[in-house]
């Protein structure tokens, strides 16, 4: 079964956990912990294939090869910015100061050199609560590339982490909607039916999309209660796409009781409009504008409603968004 391209460039099969190597500096006892403790989570926790030094120290070796293999091979390098870090990736430490931490940062170095765009992508800084941005070595542009905090040791706290490591953004972007043109076209804008044109998100049980004459005009696409529902509503989302909610609120001309006040509300995001009341004869016309709204909620209603008598018989109107 064919695998997927990772950071290095390695084939690997889908179930088949990435290759995560560590690279830090022993600034202190309680940083080597530290450093240690997030590998654990990461490997044990996450399901990550983390070569960390600490874990390999059973047996004399060539440490110099073994942070060769893993810097070459390792799907993602994790860099653990510090103080001391920083001043042997640069230059700035004495020869004979944390030679491991200065090898491996070199490597690093030169492999950024040959393939910077590939080694971006796989180079990890991650900055513990204990450090800052500004310990994060000057050749792996702190500033201007992504560097990822981790202030707890929890699947939310890595999620940035993760989403480097998965590439799959925390956010998926949607599918794009039809474009309308700018402010200079001169095309009319899309509209859609709220009574037929979206999926509704909830809503009463009692409410039906059919035609409904209100004012002796005719509503082909209406949002019509004809049920014992103490407080209807109908709600969708929105998605911050739409611009403006016309609709026309009435009670039916055919309704059995014509003396029946109903009660019409808009509400955005959870924020209500001011509530319109209307009867036989006298609808009111709904013109709402709903830039930036994710969630739109229709609500009407007849004071009194019971199971046997007083039944609501009103409509929304063709409600269109646009």
């Amino acid at each position: 079964m064919p695998g997927n391209l990772h950071a290095t460039g390695v084939s690997m099969a889908d179930n088949e956990p990435p290759q995560v190597f560590v690279t830090y500096a022993h600034d202190s006892p309680e940083h080597k912990e530290r450093v240690r403790r997030f590998a654990d989570f990461l490997h044990g926790r996450i399901g990550l294939e983390v070569h960390l030094d600490q874990w390999d120290d059973g047996e004399r070796r060539d440490w110099s090869l073994w942070a060769l293999k893993h810097l070459d091979t390792a799907n993602f390098v994790v860099v653990i910015a510090s103080p001391d870090y920083k001043r042997r990736a640069e230059g700035n430490a004495a020869f004979d100061e944390g030679r491991g931490s200065q090898f491996e940062a070199a490597r690093i170095r030169d492999r950024l050199t040959r393939d910077l765009g590939g080694e971006l992508k796989r180079i990890l800084p991650v900055v513990f609560p204990q450090q800052s941005v500004d310990d994060i070595p000057n050749f792996l542009n702190p500033h201007s590339t992504t560097r990822y905090p981790v202030d707890v040791f929890t699947e939310e706290g890595v999620e940035d982490l993760l989403a480097a490591i998965t590439g799959r953004a925390r956010h998926q972007r949607p599918e794009r909607g039809q474009w309308r043109g700018g402010a200079t076209s001169t095309a009319s804008p899309g509209k859609t039916s709220l009574a037929t044109g979206l999926e509704w998100r909830a809503c009463s049980d009692g409410i039906r999309t059919e035609g409904a004459r209100i004012n002796d005009v005719h509503y082909a696409d209406s949002i019509v209660l004809r049920a014992a529902e103490r407080l209807a509503f109908v709600e969708v989302d929105l998605g911050m796409a739409y611009r403006r909610l016309t609709s026309v609120a009435g009670v039916l001309d055919d309704a059995v009781e014509p003396f029946q006040v109903g009660h019409f509300r808009v509400l955005l995001d959870g924020r209500p409009s001011p509530e319109v009341k209307v009867a036989l004869g006298r609808p009111a016309k709904i013109d709402v504008g709903v830039t930036g709204v994710l969630r739109l909620r229709l609500e009407f209603h007849r004071p009194g409603t019971t199971e046997s008598k007083w039944l609501p018989e009103l409509a929304w109107g063709d409600p269109v968004l646009e």
